[in-house]
């Protein structure tokens, strides 16, 4: 990986730490898995996998929480895997 891609990595894994209390008070947590043109791919863990909000909490909580310190980043996309 070059720089720039770890940096990038970096910068959402902690945007995802801040928010990782408030998934884990619901029994939820969310894993970054990869980038694939500009799209984080995350797995939604506990809870989160199924809960009927998850589709609100990774846009409207996640995806914007990570475009603000990473703005190349143009979505977050639940993945199972």
């Amino acid at each position: 990986m070059t720089d720039k891609e770890n940096e990038l990595i970096e910068k959402i894994e902690t945007a995802i730490q801040q928010l990782r209390p408030f998934l884990e008070a619901d029994g939820g947590d969310i894993q970054l898995l990869r980038i694939e043109n500009n799209v984080a791919k995350v797995k939604l863990l506990g809870a989160c996998h199924s809960c009927d909000m998850s589709a609100m909490t990774l846009k409207a909580g996640v995806e914007e929480a990570v475009k603000k310190v990473a703005p190349e980043i143009v979505a977050i996309e639940a993945v199972d895997e």
